[in-house]
């Protein structure tokens, strides 16, 4: 039985919740970012036109769409449309993955027995435009990948069925950048080589792209050549992600607790932007010497920015710890989380502060998780 996997993405999705509230910025060019010095969170397909892409300097933005109407961003009403899109999918499709905050891959294999998989899905995803406003777009294929990209082309509010034996004919044509794995870097090698559309990738023997291109040279070439197992997984949130430490010696050296405070919170943000979560409830907790435990927690701005996370915490600490004595243990705790692709808080972070967040991350991924951080997370002995 062949398989049958449908790749759903919300169109511009920050965008669109912003056009359900406000239709007056229907047809304009939109850009949802933060401040003079962040940066591009998401653009309409009108700012698109003029050059305007994600992640691209506020600045560099207006210079290349200088209409453009600038909106800050509001990630509390993306992530509740976000979940009322989930609702619907989720009550009609046995198995759903939800990959990102407006992306959703169905696993449609055997349907045909019953219905037309593709006329299906079409139901579906006007059920999701006429309840919630939200346009959405699709591709039917045979796996993820395929599925993905062919999303991509049939963007905007638009939809593609692909099947096995269109594959090739379909992927040949398209620059090697379409296939999802691909970034900037392996680009400009596959590039050097004279690689730069997916034909050519495919006809390419698969160990010389392993020599070319390392370990994932394998895995590129079965993508060119539209060959993909990967599993649909079951959609689950993650609750929270928390980190407790327990002092050998019951201590009141508030300094250097402190530091420790500001190192679990380092810690906890490069956790969740490893795995793609943005938060919006910080919880601290404490322990006295004599066992008596206190909580306190507070709401935040969704973010994964480790300077967000820690002063929040240090904050809480500050209100929390009010007796003269000794504690044994303190630990911190993020929940309320969201799943999506923002590595971190778009709308508030600056260039500079997200340039040298993805640094630190490539090196804690490279070298482990302690082997670069803040002065500040470095000072307790116990850590």
């Amino acid at each position: 039985m062949n398989r049958a996997i449908v790749h759903m993405d919300l169109d511009t999705f920050f965008v669109s919740c912003e056009r359900k509230g406000n239709s007056e910025l229907i047809g304009k060019p939109i850009i949802i970012g933060g401040g003079d010095r962040g940066v591009v969170a998401s653009c309409s397909y009108e700012a698109r036109y003029f050059g305007v892409r994600s992640a691209m300097p506020i600045k560099m933005a207006l210079r290349l769409c200088p209409e453009a109407k600038i909106i800050r961003g509001d990630m509390d009403l993306y992530s509740k449309l976000s979940h009322e899109v989930t609702e619907i999918i989720e009550e009609k499709v046995p198995l759903v993955e939800k990959a990102s905050i407006d992306e959703f891959y169905l696993d449609l294999s055997g349907m045909d027995r019953f219905f037309g998989t593709y006329k299906w899905t079409q139901e579906l995803a006007e059920k999701v435009l006429k309840n919630t406003g939200l346009p959405i777009s699709f591709a039917l294929s045979t796996n993820k990948t395929v599925s993905k990209i062919g999303t991509g082309e049939a963007k905007p509010k638009g939809h593609m069925e692909i099947p096995e034996m269109m594959i090739r004919p379909f992927l040949d044509p398209l620059s090697v950048r379409k296939i999802p794995m691909v970034g900037e870097v392996t680009f400009q090698t596959l590039s050097r080589v004279g690689i730069r559309t997916i034909r050519t990738l495919a006809d390419v023997p698969a160990d010389v792209l392993q020599t070319l291109i390392g370990k994932n040279g394998i895995e590129l070439w079965k993508k060119a050549n539209g060959l993909d197992d990967t599993p649909v997984v079951p959609y689950s949130e993650r609750k929270s992600i928390s980190s407790e430490h327990t002092f050998t010696d019951d201590t009141l050296d508030i300094s250097a607790i402190k530091s420790l405070i500001n190192g679990m919170a380092e810690d906890l943000a490069h956790q969740l932007r490893r795995e793609k979560w943005l938060t919006s409830t910080i919880v601290v907790k404490i322990r006295y010497a004599n066992f008596d435990t206190e909580t306190k927690q507070t709401r935040v701005s969704y973010t994964s920015a480790d300077h967000s996370i820690s002063q929040c915490a240090l904050e809480l600490f500050e209100k929390l710890y009010t007796r003269r004595m000794r504690l044994r243990l303190v630990g911190l705790k993020v929940t309320g989380l969201v799943h999506g692709e923002y590595q971190m808080n778009l709308f508030e972070d600056t260039q500079e502060m997200m340039s040298l967040y993805q640094s630190m991350d490539k090196i804690k991924l490279r070298f482990g998780q302690h082997a670069v951080g803040r002065a500040s997370g470095f000072n307790f002995p116990n850590k």
